[in-house]
């Protein structure tokens, strides 16, 4: 029996200690799982910044597919016309004349050039002097001229001859009719517009679109004077090892050309032979990730600090209390001095639940002299609702499972009805067993302080006027509401009413009849709320809103038009304003909001707002709902 006490107080010794653990776990569980979704968030950005280069490098190649395909087209046309007519001097005068009429409508291709079987130049159409040009150096030339095949060439960049500019070549070759080479048909395409039309596209203040071809040389690229162009990338990891294993793929790598880390996806084109880089720079796709993380993990950080220190002092008053309960079970006559002197009521109650000792507060508290309470059940008079609650807690306390217990519960006054306590307690053990055999319980009454919880949740949830829901009362049923439905997947509606002409009411017959009037008509919503989750309130000024869960577009429709026949009927009991007619204009709106919907209750709000100005600018007197005007029939037409 001994060790079994023994062991008792060792573990409550070591209560503090376990605290003190606990305390610790629960700060380093927050600050990892904070760093794990941190992680998990960059990993998202960086994924979706992924997508949207793959879409870009995606829609770009194709732009670079039909720009090249356009310049093919016409090269295979005139190909086969030069092939049909030759180059003598008549056939090329004919040629020279159709590609003067082309020049107007070539769009994207900036020229077309036909050269013999020797480089030189035979028609063209550029404005420059075809004499003594000759292009049989050019890299697409002498492939022509050295491979028999009739396949579409794109050429690495070069400088125009006739223009000193950086220019893309698409070539094709035709031969005699005896099949020897004739020469090159060339269309070029401008670098500078690539780059142009790359710089349309916003990726970042560093994102870059890069054009190069299959042997890594650099066509076209969205930044820069055009400087890069030309510079052979054939030895990047790009080239040399990502293209080889797949024709497209997201790509991270330090640039050659500016040195930063980026992120890209790469596109190979399916017809011809280059490649699309979309590229961002990692640093500014993780720009706002890294303003927003300094905040969150700062806020972590610091909720983890403050968890520490009330650990700490948690520890600390577990420790106190300790102390303290030694004490006061070793000094009864310390504790008794104590207890009449407080203006709690105090009480000492025995393993049966049978009060021992009533300090001389019990008369204030309850109205029970201390004399009449000695000897009694201390759960006697508790409100049978709280009374099991009341009972738990103390068989808790009696098995140990808690030091100290706090609880609020009703219980039987002498000469009121019923006041609410508060009340603390705390087990009590045998000096020499270690035991429990008792407790001592503080109280104190909270009726007060529970009628004036009351009261202001009343007055924080209702409109002091007209006795509706106030605006925040409106707006978190609405929330509420709205998450129901969308849970359930079943419809919200929303009425908003606003009185006709009140200004011009107010102004005649004065505040007081306006008050009167909104009141009035703050009853007939009330009487349309007809279920428990309706809710009428008072949005601002002569403004009202009826929220109606669980309704689809009829029933909100029905209700509506309720309301208009209801406020028909008002009858302003002042004999002054007895003439005046009091309409409204409503605008009602039905939701049904679900799992995929991507607005929130304010798109609620903002709908039916707009039917009711629709309902005002349509004459007023009137109900406005999805996009059909449901009219009083005594209403006068606008």
């Amino acid at each position: 029996m001994r060790a079994g006490v023994d062991t008792q107080i060792a573990n409550r010794s070591r209560l503090p200690f376990w605290a003190g653990v606990f305390v610790t776990i629960a700060c380093l569980a927050i600050l990892i799982l904070s760093g794990w979704r941190e992680w998990s968030a960059r990993e998202a950005v960086l994924e979706n910044a992924e997508i949207d280069m793959a879409n870009l490098a995606r829609s770009l190649t194709q732009h670079a597919e039909d720009s090249v395909e356009l310049a093919d087209a016409t090269l295979l046309g005139l190909a086969n016309r030069l092939e049909s007519t030759g180059i003598e001097s008549e056939a090329l005068a004919g040629l020279q004349s159709f590609l003067n009429d082309r020049r107007t409508t070539l769009g994207r291709i900036r020229g077309l050039f036909v050269y013999d079987e020797i480089g030189e130049w035979v028609a063209t159409t550029e404005s420059v002097n075809l004499a003594g040009l000759n292009n049989s150096d050019r890299a697409y030339f002498q492939h022509h001229r050295d491979i028999d095949d009739r396949q579409t060439f794109l050429g690495p960049p070069v400088q125009s001859r006739s223009g000193g500019q950086w220019i893309i070549t698409i070539s094709r070759r035709f031969n005699h009719r005896d099949g020897r080479f004739a020469g090159v048909v060339a269309a070029t395409i401008d670098v500078a517009y690539f780059a142009e039309f790359y710089r349309r596209f916003d990726i970042g203040p560093r994102g870059t679109v890069t054009l190069l071809n299959k042997d890594g040389i650099l066509l076209a690229r969205s930044v820069g004077d055009g400087s890069f162009v030309g510079r052979d990338l054939s030895t990047t990891r790009l080239i040399r090892e990502q293209i080889p294993r797949a024709s497209s793929g997201t790509y991270y790598f330090r640039s050659p050309l500016d040195g930063l880390q980026r992120l890209s996806f790469y596109k190979v084109s399916d017809r011809f032979p280059f490649v699309l880089l979309a590229t961002q720079a990692e640093h500014d796709v993780l720009a706002r990730w890294r303003q927003g993380v300094i905040t969150r993990v700062a806020f972590v950080v610091g909720l983890a600090l403050f968890i520490a220190l009330v650990g700490i002092h948690l520890v600390r008053q577990l420790v106190a209390r300790q102390r303290l309960a030694a004490a006061i079970a070793a000094k009864e006559a310390d504790f008794r001095l104590l207890a009449e002197e407080s203006s709690d009521l105090v009480t000492r109650i025995d393993f049966d639940e049978r009060i021992l000792y009533a300090s001389p507060a019990s008369a204030r508290v309850l109205g029970w002299a201390p004399a009449q309470l000695v000897g009694t059940s201390a759960l006697a008079g508790v409100n049978h609702e709280d009374r099991p609650r009341v009972e738990q807690t103390i068989e808790a306390l009696k098995r140990g499972e808690m030091d100290e217990a706090r609880m609020l519960y009703r219980i039987r006054h002498r000469e009121k009805s019923e006041i609410w306590v508060e009340t603390t307690m705390r087990p009590t053990r045998n000096s020499d067993t270690g035991l429990i055999n008792g407790f001592v319980a503080l109280s104190r009454d909270m009726t007060q302080h529970k009628d004036l919880e009351a009261k202001l949740a009343v007055l924080a949830a209702s409109d002091g006027l007209t006795g509706l829901g106030n605006r925040r009362c409106f707006d978190e049923c609405l929330e509420q509401e709205w998450a129901r439905a969308r849970r359930e997947g079943t419809p919200i509606s929303l009425l908003m009413i606003d009185i006709d002409h009140f200004k011009m009411f107010n102004d005649q017959f004065g505040h007081q009849a306006g008050d009167s009037c909104l009141r009035t008509i703050a009853s007939v919503l009330a009487n349309q709320a007809l279920r428990s989750a309706d809710l009428a309130a008072r949005y601002g000024g002569e403004e009202f809103a009826l929220l109606l869960p669980n309704t689809d577009s009829d029933g909100c429709e029905q209700v509506g038009t309720r309301v208009l026949e209801a406020l028909h009927e008002i009858q302003i009991e002042d004999g002054s304003v007895a003439a005046w007619r009091t309409t409204a204009s409503i605008g009602g709106a039905t939701i049904w909001p679900n799992a995929a919907t991507t607005t929130n209750h304010a798109s609620l709000v903002e709908a039916a707002d707009r039917a009711l100005y629709a309902a005002k600018n349509g004459g007023r007197d009137r109900l406005m709902m999805a996009g059909k005007v449901i009219r009083w029939p005594g209403a006068k037409t606008a």
